[in-house]
């Protein structure tokens, strides 16, 4: 008998503000606050987002952080070790990417073909300069969930 295959749970990013960024992922991409406490004997505090199809996004917060890797493209973030980005497919990747725009999300690649035939990606940073990439692809090649 073979164990069950992992499955992804979530993916977690570290902040320097947690209200502002909760707020803003929240608005962005449609999540709720699933789980919010407080480790104070290590001053990190955590706010689990998650959408409608269960799938979460953990924010964290440490009063002693610092600046880590803030690449300025997908193609610096592949050259350094470590999480580079974040993804999330939309399904109007042109509106999704201004709407982002619109709520303080910096320019990095205006939506343009991705190298997956069919598909379209975009990226921006969000306000704490965090590599986010947008993609949208033919509906029927979308898993469901």
């Amino acid at each position: 008998m073979h164990p069950r295959t992992p499955r992804w749970d979530h993916v977690g990013l570290n902040v320097a503000d947690l209200e502002k960024m909760t707020a803003w992922y929240v608005e962005a991409f449609g999540y709720r606050v699933q789980l919010q406490f407080d480790l104070t004997g290590i001053d990190l505090r955590i706010v689990m987002l998650v959408d409608d199809t269960g799938r979460r996004f953990e924010l964290l917060q440490r009063g002693e952080g610092r600046p880590g890797l803030r690449a300025d493209s997908p193609v610096e973030a592949a050259a350094t070790w470590g999480l580079g980005h974040v993804c999330f497919e939309v399904d109007d990747l042109d509106a999704g990417f201004l709407r982002l725009l619109d709520m303080g999300a910096a320019e990095v690649m205006a939506p343009a073909p991705a190298p997956q035939e069919g598909w379209r990606m975009a990226w921006v940073q969000d306000p704490e300069s965090n590599l986010v990439e947008l993609i949208s692809g033919p509906a029927a090649a979308r898993p469901t969930p």
